[in-house]
């Protein structure tokens, strides 16, 4: 069990709302300010037209790499099976850990429709899409050994292929998982836990072995009130008003934006995302996701403003950590 002491508190590169020299500039920035590693999201399309960017992550962690010192990176989270090839992942994966100066950890799901329909492929039932992690992940770790490869497995393919630079210390890949399936099976072939808010799946991770690095995200926004945070999380942010699986299925940001139509303020007033002012709702909120297990929990600044959730982390939250 995590404790307050020895928990790791991250900033979210959100690729969804923001360009990827902004991106680099803001990984910078929360290096200065005292976070202690950076997540970026992994996405070919924003949720909606609003957020407006979706740069290749790769680039901006590689970005991010070379424009901090020390700082620990992450991908949270990439689907290897459907849009790249767990082969070409690997190679991607690999060269992001050589250049980073402190730990690199590879999170991975069974990914969104939303991202993965553009090479025109079949977007399967989701205990197809866990199969084809469970053997996506094999593949990339096979590569890591750094030997010539083949698999011939159920999903794919690798003939004769060879990673020659691989970094000094492999990541450990951390498992998104939302039920208890997914939760089992992360135990089995993780190396530790990715969720959205403090899922109570990580208990059954653990009660089936699962080990290593258990990742959180807490979403909202610093803003000079809580009306305006609500307001910003409602325009720039809507789908987190979006119940059940409707966000692994559907297909592009216009029917996301058709689906919030159903969503109102008072919704994201009163749903997960955190638009409290107060100091001390953030820090309880990290403290809850400590409390459940969670032992690196990372915060998404919805919106523009960027700036004011560095100011306010640094002086109000991160030195209560």
């Amino acid at each position: 069990m995590s404790t307050a002491d020895d928990v790791e508190i991250g900033y979210t590169l959100s690729s969804e709302e923001h360009g990827p020299a902004d991106l680099v500039e803001y990984a910078r920035r929360a290096e200065d300010v005292g976070f202690d590693f950076l997540s970026a999201s992994d996405h070919y399309h924003p949720w909606v037209s609003q957020q407006g960017e979706a740069p290749f992550v790769w680039s901006v962690l590689g970005g991010a790499a070379a424009a901090t010192d020390g700082m620990d990176l992450a991908v949270g989270v990439t689907c290897p099976t459907i849009r790249i090839h767990p082969a070409i992942l690997a190679q991607a994966t690999a060269t992001t850990a050589a250049m980073s100066d402190g730990e690199f950890y590879f999170g991975v799901g069974t990914g969104e429709l939303l991202n993965e329909h553009v090479l025109g492929d079949h977007w399967p039932e989701h205990p197809v899409r866990l199969e084809m992690l469970d053997e996506a992940v094999e593949v990339i770790r096979k590569l890591w050994e750094g030997g010539q490869t083949s698999h011939h497995g159920t999903h794919y393919d690798v003939q004769n292929a060879r990673l020659f630079t691989l970094p000094d210390e492999l990541p450990p890949i951390a498992v998104s998982a939302y039920g208890e399936r997914t939760a089992r099976a992360a135990a089995e072939f993780g190396d530790g836990f990715w969720a959205v808010g403090p899922q109570d799946t990580v208990e059954v991770w653990e009660n089936n072995g699962g080990e290593g690095p258990r990742f959180c995200q807490l979403t909202g926004c610093v803003a000079g009130s809580e009306d305006e945070a609500v307001e910003t999380v409602y325009e720039w942010w809507p789908q987190t008003g979006l119940p059940g699986e409707l966000s692994s299925q559907l297909p592009t940001p216009t029917h996301f934006e058709q689906a919030v139509e159903v969503v109102e303020p008072e919704d994201v007033r009163e749903g997960s995302a955190i638009t409290d002012q107060d100091p001390d709702t953030h820090i309880e909120n990290i403290q809850t996701a400590v409390d459940a297990g969670y032992d690196h929990v990372y915060f998404h600044q919805v919106g523009p403003d960027q700036e004011a959730c560095f100011e306010f982390y640094e002086s109000e939250v991160l030195p209560s950590f």
